[in-house]
Order: structure tokens, then C-alpha cells, then sequence
């Protein structure tokens, strides 16, 4: 009965988690959830009671570090699902609820809306400005609070309609920039946008109703991103991988919202004033001044609501040493709150599940330490000649593999396929040094400064950073050294006979291989393709019809758009020369664009992809494109993850293919919902 209980847990878990919670309701997610437990805590015991290598001291000091390492991983996650145990939304029936009752009150307050900025490139800047300049919500005052003083942003500034704000003493970095805003300005409430953020034109509309309820300080939305992070781009995994940010806002967030502990992330949200007033303004000595001020705002009483609608959008990190940076500085900055009056173990007036879901964000950063022990850790069996875990077959049938199939099974399910169990892991550890790095300084309370994360940056040639290669190849040296020690000493008994009859040999070669295989496609995921025109390219199930000066017609499809140019596939022969397109939406047709053809090539007989860019000196109807792409009430989706096997195929395959040119026919494309309107072609224009 001892090896086939665990086998009947595991069953239990694919029997509950084959649908959608939905269909079950919570007491299926409960299921699993007792499930994963039981499972865990049988491993722990197994562990602790019967795998331990305490043949000498060596052996034991490495036995009991991995087991610490492992209890460390498995109980500090088991903590975010366990905290899922209470129902959970992402609040959009209490927003509908709300913003009905909003409406039919008498309550607009004005609203003032905050956009800090330092030296982000005008073209960037100006795209966050046209959504905030374009709410449908009349009662706003845009501020450009500009910690660059540069006049161009000024001018910027002004023929949007904004305020422009400037610093003499540009102190305590983005916080400072919004407390001057905050002082500047009178609103009864303040949206705040990153100036890579674009609102869309409803934004206030759907938030301000949760603020009617006097007890609500800060409302937040989502980010999401109309462009693929850098592991997704660097491996061509934009169909099959979604961010890690997905993770967080579509089953994080809604959980802790459950305990009255969301957490402000610094961008597309709304508070009252009098709350931000009451706790001094945003604060000032954190790096990470969004989550301790939601914190503070927590402490003194006030509510911070969660709303899952995706309103707004901006830039993910361009690079992979960007990408990596700006995760250190999140680190840095949520570590840091530990030892901060306003932190989550010091601030007062939090409750216990309160404080458990705000500290679970602490314990995320911290596993990067126990993560990289385990990484290392394989490299005892052939490098040291150690085997730190002692385990036989009835070990690795009734306690290991059962919970790793549990985890691998479930995890995708109960975060409500908004991540992988195991696909997102292996790009990921090109994290897992830098982040190591940084947990370990800040223990020692060294937290770095604050650094922008730099936008929409030509890159004229691909390549990788020293600085994220070097430790990944030395660990990839290392572990191929190890692999070959372990296989040639087995070579005189006969391999097939010593992996037959070692399972401890079977656990290192496959701990081994997998480590191997993820360093690789670390590597893989470092090498940042060339970008000479980094502008957000998006697919859209659009049809067109093209028209030229003679009356010929073409039938074609939107292969990709962007605010510089449109990626087209059609039939027949291309037309020739500089075209004209023409957008409906909803009957409000946008202007009239003109185009030139960059490009043509052929994809088959009679099928060919043209590439155009808009041609220059038509602002306003690119602006009035922008605003369509990138406003437009309802235009992000929310993906699920695909099926992870398949999904890791596909990472393999990409891994063995030289890195892309980003160019037609291979762009990096977000998708954006379907907006159901067609296009329509205009006259060649010569």
C-alpha cells in the first residue's frame, strides 16, 4: 500500500486538474491542493528518514545542504498555492458592479495623471502621451514630470496638451519625480503611467467606480506588453511561451487580493490623494517605492483593489542584460522593504495573511539561492565522487517521480494556464547567477542604485553579453565535465549493466542531462537579435483589399503592423509603386495612409509578402493609428499557455536553429484580440 498511495494522489490530481476549475469549483482546486501536500510532506519524510549519504563527512555536509535546499524550494512554493486555498477573483464583476453605480451617481472627480520620465527617446514618450491625452474621461490633467529637462520634451509636452514639470534636485529617483508631482497638483485622484505605458481611451472610466467606496485607496491594473520579452524573442517562442509577468498579474495578484494584499506595481494605477497624503507620499527610501507604498497604504487601513482588465501596455526590457538588470533591481528593491518601517515585517496594522501573502513576494527572490545549490549540486556524483542523495528504486518510484509529476501536471492548472511547470523554468536560469548575486549583496544590505530600464534601442548587430555567458559556460563546462567522469567510470562494469542496477546513477545522469539542457538553452536565450527598427510589430487577424491607379485588385492579409509600416501576404501578382490604405473603425474611418513598398518576396506560386512603411509627413493620421493600435478599449489579449510537451518541443527545435534576422516574414509579433473591422484599400498613389 506504501508505493501506491502516492500513485493514487497523482491520479487524483490528473482526474481533477483535466478541466478547468470552472467546471468543478473550488473544491477541485482544494483537491489538488491537499494533494501536492500529502505528496510533499512524504517526500520531506522520505528524505530526512532514508536518503540521507551519511557514509562521511564530506557526504553529509552536501547531503544535508541539498535537503535543505530542496524543503527550502518545495515549502516556500507550496506557500503561494496554499494561499489559494480561499476563493479568489481578479475583481472584474465588482469593477462591472461598481462602474454602473459610478455612472449613475453624480461623483467625476479630476483626476490628475502622472507621467515621470528620464530621458526615454521621444518616440516612445510621445506614444504613452497620445493614450493619456486621448481618455475618454473629460475631467484629467496630464503631467509630464521630467526628470531630464530636456526642451524637447517640453515642446512634446505642450503639443499634447500637458503639463511639463522639471526638478531642480533630481533626488530619490522616480519616487522624488511623482512626490513633486504630487505637490504640483490638486486632483482629488492620480493615475499614474510609465512613459513606455499606454492607457487605454476607458481607462479611468473602468477604475475610478472601485474609488467611489471611501475605504479604497489604490486600484491596480495589470501590466502587459506590446512587445515579447527577451527570452521569448531570443528563441522565436512568442506562439508558445508567455511572460513572466503573466504569471503574476492573472494568478498572483487575484490571490492576494483575496487576502486584502495587493500589491502596487508602480505603473497603470489610481489612488486618492488623501491616502497617498496620509502616508507622506510615495516613499522615498525604497528602491521598489510601488510595492512598500501599497504596503504602507495597507498598514494605515485603507483598501488596495485589484482589477484584471488589461487597460494599458508598454515595453518589456529589450535585452537580455536588460531583462536581467531590471530583475535584480526588483530584487534589490523588494529584499530591501525587509528592513524598512513600511516593509512587510515592520509596517503595523497588517493582519497575518496579510503579511504571509506580502512576504511570499520576499521569499520569490530569495529562492534564487537554494535554486543555484541545486544547480550545482549534480556536479558532486563526478566531480567530487560524492553522492549527496541516497536513493534506490523503491525511493525514486515512490517519492520522487510521483511529486514530480504532481508538480509538472498541476502547476499550469492551478495558476490558471498562465505559466509552465517546466518550460518557462529552463530559459529562466540565465537568471539564476545574476540573481544570486544580487540576494546575496542585499543581505548584506548593499541594494544598488535605482536604474531605468533602456527602451526602444537600435541594435545594428546581434549579440551576447560577457557578463550573462561566462558563469552559464563555466556551469555548462563544468557539468559536461561531470557527465563524462560519470559515464567513463561506468565504462569497464558495462554501461547498460551499471545504470540497471545504480539508481543513484540514474538520478545523477538524468539531474545531469536536464541541467545540461538548461544551461544550453540559457546560452541559446543570451544571444540578442539585431534591431535597427525596435518598434512593437503586432499581428492582427485583419483581411485587405488593395486597389491600384488601373482598377486592379488584390486580396491580402495583415501578416504584422506596427507605427512604422504593415507586413501584407496576398495572391497574384504585387502591385508596383507607392500605395494608399485606408482604416475603418466602427465607421470613424483613420485618414488615409500612404505607403511604400520596402520589400517584396515571393512565399509561392502566385502568394507573395510585400513590406511597406509609412511614408513621412502624415502625423496626424499616424497618430490616429497609434491611438487605434494601441488605445482601443478591448485590444490585449490574455493567452493560455499551450500544452507543455508540446510547447517544449518546440523550445527544443528553436534551440537547434541559427538566431533570426527580426525582418518580414520573421518578426517578433505580439497579438493583439480581433477587432472584427475590415480594411480597405485605397488608390495607387504615384
Amino acid at each position: 500500500m506504501s508505493l501506491i498511495w502516492p500513485w493514487l494522489l497523482l491520479l487524483a490530481i490528473v482526474l481533477l486538474s483535466r478541466r478547468p476549475e470552472q467546471t468543478y469549483g473550488p473544491w477541485a482546486r482544494r483537491g489538488v491542493l491537499l494533494a501536492l501536500a500529502a505528496l510533499t510532506l512524504g517526500y520531506l519524510h522520505w528524505r530526512v528518514t532514508d536518503s540521507l549519504n551519511l557514509a562521511t563527512a564530506l557526504s553529509t555536509g552536501l547531503s544535508w545542504l541539498l535537503l535543505v535546499a530542496e524543503a527550502w524550494l518545495l515549502l516556500s512554493g507550496m506557500l503561494p498555492l496554499l494561499l489559494s486555498w480561499r476563493r479568489f477573483d481578479d475583481g472584474r464583476a465588482a469593477a462591472d458592479a461598481a462602474e454602473a453605480k459610478w455612472r449613475d451617481s453624480s461623483w467625476r472627480p479630476r483626476v490628475d495623471v502622472l507621467v515621470p520620465t528620464c530621458g526615454e527617446p521621444l518616440a516612445v514618450l510621445e506614444r504613452c502621451l497620445l493614450g493619456c491625452s486621448s481618455l475618454n474621461y473629460p475631467h484629467t490633467t496630464v503631467w509630464v514630470l521630467d526628470d531630464s529637462d530636456r526642451p524637447e520634451v517640453r515642446a512634446l509636452a505642450e503639443r499634447h496638451g500637458c503639463r511639463h514639470l522639471s526638478r531642480r534636485e533630481r533626488r530619490h529617483a522616480k519616487a522624488g519625480n511623482l512626490n513633486a508631482g504630487l505637490a504640483a497638483s490638486s486632483g482629488e485622484l492620480v493615475a499614474v503611467f510609465d512613459a513606455d505605458f499606454v492607457p487605454q481611451a476607458h481607462f479611468l472610466e473602468r477604475t475610478i467606480g472601485l474609488l467611489a467606496d471611501p475605504n479604497v485607496g489604490l486600484v491596480q491594473t495589470p501590466q502587459v506588453f506590446f512587445n515579447a520579452d527577451p527570452l521569448m524573442r531570443n528563441l522565436a517562442m512568442e506562439r508558445w511561451m508567455l511572460p513572466d509577468e503573466d504569471n503574476f498579474y492573472r494568478w498572483i495578484e487575484p490571490v492576494r487580493s483575496a487576502w486584502g494584499a495587493v500589491v502596487c506595481a508602480g505603473t497603470s494605477f489610481v489612488a486618492r490623494r488623501q491616502a497617498l497624503d496620509q502616508v507622506g507620499g510615495f516613499v522615498e527610501a525604497a528602491l521598489s517605492e510601488d510595492f512598500v507604498t501599497g504596503i504602507a497604504l495597507l498598514g494605515r487601513g485603507w483598501q488596495v483593489r485589484y482589477l484584471g482588465d488589461p487597460l494599458s501596455a508598454g515595453l518589456a526590457a529589450e535585452t537580455l542584460l536588460d531583462f536581467v538588470r531590471q530583475r535584480q533591481r526588483w530584487a534589490a528593491g523588494t529584499l530591501q522593504s525587509l528592513r524598512l518601517p513600511q516593509g512587510p515585517l515592520r509596517q503595523g496594522g497588517l493582519g497575518l495573511g496579510q503579511r504571509l501573502a506580502l512576504l511570499e513576494g520576499c521569499l520569490h527572490w530569495l529562492n534564487t539561492l537554494p535554486r543555484l545549490l541545486v544547480l550545482l549540486m549534480p556536479l558532486s556524483y563526478g566531480l567530487l565522487g560524492v553522492v549527496p542523495i541516497s536513493i534506490s528504486a523503491h525511493g525514486l518510484l515512490q517519492r520522487l517521480l510521483p511529486l514530480w509529476l504532481a508538480l509538472l501536471i498541476s502547476v499550469g492548472w492551478l495558476n490558471r494556464r498562465s505559466r509552465h511547470a517546466l518550460l518557462n523554468e529552463l530559459p529562466s536560469w540565465v537568471l539564476t547567477v545574476p540573481l544570486a548575486t544580487t540576494v546575496l549583496a542585499s543581505l548584506v544590505g548593499r541594494f544598488g542604485g535605482f536604474r531605468i530600464t533602456p527602451k526602444q534601442q537600435p541594435r545594428s548587430r546581434g549579440g551576447s553579453s560577457w557578463l550573462l555567458v561566462t558563469p552559464l559556460a563555466v556551469l555548462l563546462a563544468l557539468q559536461l565535465i561531470n557527465l563524462g567522469r560519470l559515464a567513463w567510470a561506468q565504462y569497464p562494469a558495462g554501461a547498460a549493466a551499471a545504470l540497471s542496477a545504480d539508481p543513484a546513477l540514474q538520478l545523477a545522469l538524468v539531474w545531469g542531462g536536464l541541467t545540461v539542457l538548461g544551461l544550453v538553452v540559457a546560452l541559446r536565450a543570451c544571444y540578442d537579435c539585431a534591431d535597427p527598427e525596435p518598434v512593437p510589430w503586432l499581428a492582427l487577424p485583419l483581411a485587405v483589399q488593395l486597389h491600384d491607379a488601373a482598377g486592379q485588385s488584390w486580396c491580402a492579409v495583415v501578416e504584422a503592423i506596427s507605427e512604422r509600416g504593415i507586413d501584407l501576404l496576398l495572391s497574384g501578382d504585387p502591385p508596383g509603386g507607392n500605395l494608399q490604405l485606408q482604416l475603418s473603425v466602427d465607421g470613424a474611418p483613420i485618414p488615409a495612409l500612404q505607403a511604400r513598398m520596402v520589400d517584396c518576396h515571393s512565399t509561392g506560386p502566385k502568394r507573395s509578402r510585400l513590406s511597406l512603411r509609412w511614408s513621412d509627413g502624415q502625423i496626424p493620421a499616424l497618430q490616429q493609428l497609434q491611438r487605434w493600435l494601441f488605445c482601443r478599449p478591448g485590444c490585449w489579449l490574455q493567452r493560455q499557455a499551450a500544452g507543455e510537451w508540446w510547447a517544449l518541443v518546440q523550445l527544443l527545435r528553436q534551440v537547434m536553429t541559427l538566431p533570426r534576422a527580426l525582418k518580414a516574414g520573421q518578426r517578433s509579433l505580439v497579438r493583439q484580440a480581433d477587432p472584427g473591422i475590415p480594411w480597405t484599400g485605397g488608390s495607387a498613389g504615384r
